[in-house]
């Protein structure tokens, strides 16, 4: 079996080829797992270097946008897990040409690949932020798209382009939505390594508006065990959302990182709010839970104390991002 995974070096990605070729996922076993990945700024040779010297893992630099490259890669592939997405919110309120290009263009890229040389199963990997903000209750998957900044509705975009290839070409897509993923390796201008190397940095942490913004929270391990069951038995067509269960207030999580690495209140500036800032995300995962027995598995208080020791303990993988990003200066 040969499976490509777009983004395989960056932060979800990554843990989930770390998986596959460690013995997680069953299925995977004797799997050739084939890395797309451009290397951007958040994409990282280092996540990868725990497998590295496997003999089932083969790693292309390449842009999913290259079509013959991306048609190349996917000649002979059994599936495709598409992780590969500029993702940062705040990037794309700043410039969204990227997002675009990247999340549209070289999703439909990919598609169309796919299609040409007859892949078996594709697994389009998204987010609940396609779904806008929602006050009570948790969405369906059929609750309509209400994106709000360029990221989300670029992603909306690159939904609603696999479910057209599977409704006119009948190309075996599942599309799946998660929650806010944490965990190691992730890439340090997202909140909780943000907030967790600025403070064993001795730096305040940026805390928007009154610090009231509701999101769900998803061990990363979770989230990977969720899109395999759906690469393994989701049904083509469909969509799976993918929660972590434990709901959080944004200023809940920061006093949860500064008890875990010892700091005081002191050391939170509140910042003016990000533009159109969604109030609240929350899924529903019972389709996921009833049809392929997904159960988020990572207690949060142990994934996030296991997260937390990941950075005290790797410095060396960080430091060198914070750099290259400005968050030092």
């Amino acid at each position: 079996m040969r499976v490509v995974v777009t983004g395989g070096a960056g932060f979800i990605g990554s843990h989930y080829v770390r998986q596959a070729l460690t013995g997680a996922y069953d299925s995977l076993a004797d799997a050739q797992i084939v890395v797309l990945d451009s290397l951007t700024y958040a994409g990282n040779e280092q996540n990868l270097a725990p497998v590295k010297d496997s003999p089932r893992l083969e790693f292309v630099r390449g842009d999913i946008r290259d079509v013959e490259l991306v048609r190349e890669v996917l000649r002979g592939a059994d599936a495709v897990v598409h992780f590969a997405a500029e993702s940062h919110v705040d990037r794309s309120i700043v410039g969204a040409a990227e997002f675009v290009s990247t999340n549209v263009l070289g999703t439909q890229t990919l598609l169309q690949a796919a299609l040409e040389t007859e892949v078996g199963r594709f697994v389009h990997v998204s987010t609940d932020e396609v779904y806008g903000s929602i006050e009570h209750g948790s969405w369906p998957e059929d609750h309509p798209l209400e994106p709000n900044s360029p990221y989300s509705a670029s992603k909306a975009s690159s939904d609603l382009l696999a479910r057209a290839y599977f409704r006119t070409h009948g190309l075996p897509v599942c599309i799946t939505r998660c929650s806010n993923n944490y965990g190691p390796y992730q890439y340090p201008e997202k909140v909780i390594p943000l907030f967790v190397t600025n403070l064993l940095n001795g730096k305040r942490v940026p805390l928007y508006g009154d610090g009231g913004n509701v999101r769900d929270w998803l061990h990363v391990d979770d989230h990977c065990r969720g899109i395999q069951l759906v690469l393994d038995r989701g049904r083509p067509g469909e969509i799976y959302n993918i929660g972590g269960g434990t709901e959080l207030t944004n200023k809940e999580l920061t006093g949860l990182l500064l008890e875990a690495v010892g700091a005081d209140w002191d050391m939170v500036e509140y910042v003016p709010d990000r533009k159109g800032h969604d109030r609240r995300y929350s899924v529903d995962i019972t389709k996921i839970s009833t049809e392929l027995g997904y159960r988020p598995a990572v207690p949060f208080t142990e994934g996030l104390a296991d997260t937390v020791r990941w950075y005290k303990d790797n410095r060396s993988w960080w430091e060198p991002l914070r750099k290259r990003a400005g968050l030092d200066e």
